[in-house]
């Protein structure tokens, strides 16, 4: 569905110069530099997938996804979305995908949230029976009936996010790009638009592209992650190839009944002790859980037992 193979962006950064005259003389002088924000970047999603595109602020993300959605020509490279080219089949490929961007909205500022709808209902072409079934799944899903008919200026932000999404997948896309879609919501809005976009992942078999800094958004609802940093490919796989990739350990707490009698374990990265509780860390390439719980099974008698794989923000930050 998605396929980005040596993609490249180069923009030129020009110096800054006082006044109109310099400015213009700025412009024509050929003086500045080259700047690759996007550099030999290459990956292929299929049909279904929900993919999170991570990296750090001026990693290159949303320049990929620019250009993956025809609003950036490459540099060089080449990127096809529904087997088109955005850039040559720009209005094909409109008609393929959805666009939400968590910053910036499509729909009319001063206008209802129902005018705006109706105008990307016309904009699209689509047909009064495709809407109304479209407004009625959307509306159950993200419960658009309570603000429908408010001014989109007059939309405290969750709701803002609810409306653009549905606005995005009125023409019924086959996929869905997604920059930032939950930044600065709250956390009940951030439970609501997460279970939405499960459900038409699930259901509808919508391709999602999502990019993020909230590694709950990861954890909770992708299947594979990229990860972009200065502009290239560092990792593709999913989120357990990534622990296996980086190797921090996972952490076995333990609650005794008494003070534990403790002794060292081959294979272990180490042992924390506070009174009764001890934290065992280990690497489980090198050395297994059923194996860490019989040794610690020794050392008295324990009361509770909880195992905690790596943060995915610690994963991330080790790859940064």
């Amino acid at each position: 569905m998605i396929v980005a193979d040596g993609l490249e962006k180069t923009f030129w950064h020009r110096p800054n110069a006082k006044g109109v005259l310099g400015s213009f003389r700025a412009l024509f002088s050929g003086v500045g530099s080259a700047k690759k924000a996007v550099e030999s970047v290459s990956f292929a999603i299929e049909e279904g997938e929900f993919v999170g595109y991570l990296g750090p602020n001026g990693a290159g993300k949303s320049t990929t996804i620019k250009m993956l959605v025809g609003i950036l020509h490459p540099s060089a490279g080449s990127v096809e979305v529904a087997g088109m080219s955005p850039q040559l089949q720009r209005r094909e490929v409109a008609k393929k995908i959805g666009v939400v961007f968590g910053q910036r909205t499509q729909l009319w500022w001063d206008l209802p949230v129902r005018d705006s709808f109706e105008i990307l209902q016309a904009m699209y072409q689509v047909d009064e029976k495709q809407y109304a079934l479209a407004m009625e799944r959307y509306d159950d899903l993200l419960e658009l009936g309570s603000f429908i008919n408010t001014p989109v200026r007059k939309l405290s932000l969750g709701q803002r996010m609810r409306a653009d999404l549905a606005a995005a997948l009125l023409h019924d896309p086959a996929i869905l790009f997604l920059d930032e879609p939950t930044i600065g919501l709250d956390v009940v809005a951030k439970e609501r638009i997460r279970g939405f976009l499960k459900e038409i992942n699930r259901v509808e078999r919508k391709t999602i592209l999502l990019t993020t800094h909230d590694m709950d958004d990861i954890a909770e609802l992708c299947q594979r992650i990229i990860v972009i940093n200065h502009g290239k490919l560092v990792m593709d796989g999913s989120l357990s190839a990534l622990r296996e990739q980086i190797g921090l350990p996972t952490t076995c707490t333990v609650q005794f009944a008494s003070t534990p009698q403790i002794q060292q374990i081959r294979g272990i990265e180490r042992i924390e002790t506070n009174g009764m509780q001890v934290q065992v860390f280990y690497d489980k390439r090198t050395i297994s859980t059923p194996v860490i719980l019989d040794e610690i099974s020794k050392w008295g008698d324990p009361l509770d037992i909880t195992l905690a794989e790596p943060e995915i923000e610690e994963l991330i930050r080790r790859i940064y």
